[in-house]
């Protein structure tokens, strides 16, 4: 995460690659190719960090030049760095679509408005998204994302309601 809660995290740095100063870019976004439309990427601090110059995919991933990188040298001093933008440069999602970043921290309530607990992460390992929920008492649990669990998002309010019954 960011130390800004404005800064949605896109991308990190893998190996350097070769010794021209190539990197390896690990893109978390849906579209690997779409963390190239925003540039300079950010670091944590909402400083510009990195100038993406070319890019290519190798092996699942993206290889990048940067302005910032001209050597491996350069390259094996910045792996692992985190990049972000600002959620303000994302398009709006589409109705029934939410970004992630928008999602934590917002209150979880039953469907009687009754507290339940925060969103701590939302997951997903193959099957759907799942809200990691952070209860008011006990251990975290998953919630599959659903119109049957998740009956109501309302973002302005920064409220879910979740319904548990039957889980």
């Amino acid at each position: 995460m960011s130390e800004h809660p404005h800064l949605v995290l896109v991308a990190q740095l893998g190996a350097p690659h070769g010794v021209q100063g190539e990197i390896k870019l690990l893109s978390f976004t849906d579209d690997p190719l779409s963390v190239l439309e925003y540039n300079p990427l950010l670091d944590d601090k909402g400083l510009p960090a990195l100038n993406i110059t070319a890019a290519r995919e190798h092996k699942g991933a993206l290889l990048i030049r940067a302005e910032e990188i001209p050597d491996r040298t350069a390259a094996d001093k910045v792996k692992g760095l985190k990049l972000f933008i600002d959620r303000d440069d994302l398009p709006e999602p589409d109705e029934d679509e939410y970004y992630v970043t928008d999602l934590i921290g917002m209150d979880v309530v039953d469907v009687n408005e009754k507290p339940v607990g925060k969103v701590a992460n939302v997951d997903n390992f193959g099957a759907g998204d799942l809200l990691d929920i952070r209860p008011l008492e006990g251990a975290n649990f998953y919630l599959a994302f659903t119109n049957d669990h998740v009956p109501e998002v309302r973002l302005s309010e920064r409220v879910i309601v979740v319904n548990l019954s039957g889980i």
